[in-house]
């Protein structure tokens, strides 16, 4: 069993949990008092690089990487900084996460939040909804074809923006023929949790003009952003060199500022 196959495995029975305490209609009830979800696509179509900062605490690769015992304070530092859009991880088991993070930074600031987490079923989208997300992730890799076309419908129905999260060439064959507008690559194999920041480079020159391209992983500074920039990248999404770096606000700024290459913005 792959790492990613472990993590999924605990995923659905956390879900179960709370499947249990709170039944789908009732989430779907909940939607009422949601406000509309923000559109981040204007602002990673600018013309300088995107920054979604990210709230989390730990990873499978890393371990510990922060406490953030206030996630509605480093979001609020993210978006003064000038975020384009705040990730927020909600996995329990591998990251210490929780929709109350969610909640909380939803209620701090009015930047466009993703809601980070191994997605696999409707009530996962419904969940993030409810909580405020504006963006959903859905990973390639760990869905097939049918769970991966439902849950990308089921998501821009429900007004979410959906970052496909792509590893290779048939994963990036996959989002684009369910009409993805938003892909992300990662440079980190869920599989094996190894990184090759050359990924994000052999695939970007394969990402039709006017699909918005992130990179993902392998984002230790501003040097590694830039690196991106110079590549193609439309945004960069960034967790632990933000939550480990003394000054997020600047950090994020700094990277914010970059230009992006012509590959990317040759076509707007």
């Amino acid at each position: 069993m792959s790492v990613l196959d472990e993590i999924i495995a605990g995923v659905r029975d956390d879900l179960a949990g709370r499947q249990a305490r709170t039944p789908l209609a009732e989430v779907r009830a909940q939607l009422a008092d949601v406000d509309p979800a923000r559109d981040p696509m204007p602002a990673f179509r600018g013309p300088a690089l995107s920054v979604i900062a990210e709230v989390k605490r730990r990873s499978p690769s890393k371990g510990d990487l922060a406490e953030i015992p206030d996630p509605a304070a480093l979001a609020t530092s993210y978006a003064a900084g000038g975020a384009d859009a705040i990730s927020v991880l909600t996995e329990e088991r591998r990251f210490s996460g929780s929709l109350a993070d969610l909640y909380a930074v939803r209620a701090a600031v009015p930047t466009p939040l993703l809601r980070k987490d191994f997605i696999v079923t409707e009530y996962q989208l419904l969940e993030a909804r409810a909580a405020g997300a504006d963006l959903a992730l859905l990973i390639v890799a760990a869905l097939d074809d049918a769970a991966l076309t439902d849950l990308h419908a089921t998501a821009r129905g429900l007004g979410l923006t959906v970052l496909v999260e792509v590893h290779d060439a048939p994963e990036l064959e996959r989002a684009l023929a369910i009409g993805a507008e938003l892909v992300g690559v990662n440079a980190r194999n869920l599989k094996t949790l190894a990184v090759d920041p050359a990924t994000f480079g052999r695939l970007a020159p394969l990402v039709p003009d006017g699909v918005v391209k992130v990179a993902e992983s392998g984002i230790t500074g501003l040097d590694d952003a830039s690196r991106y920039a110079a590549e193609g990248a439309d945004a960069v999404l960034v967790g632990e060199a933000l939550v480990k770096n003394g000054d997020p606000e600047a950090a994020v700024a700094a990277m914010r500022g970059l230009r992006t290459g012509p590959v990317a913005r040759g076509a707007r």
